[in-house]
């Protein structure tokens, strides 16, 4: 499946969320899709994978010298 089509269905899933469940619905949804896409994303570039662990070594004060 290739992106054209991908999103074609996301559109789908959410035309159809926003109609019968309304707006909250929607946004659940998109929110939903947002995060399954980051999540794949990171899961199948390995240059993202460390883009990412480089980033969480960094918030978690890992890279502090000690004195």
């Amino acid at each position: 499946m290739n992106s054209s089509q991908l999103g074609v269905l996301a559109g789908i899933a959410l035309g159809f969320a926003g109609w019968f469940g309304g707006f909250g619905a929607f946004l659940v949804i998109a929110l939903c899709g947002a995060v399954g896409w980051a999540v794949g994303y990171v899961l199948e570039d390995e240059d993202a994978r460390q883009r990412v662990r480089d980033r969480l070594d960094r918030s978690n004060g890992s890279d502090r010298r000690p004195r």
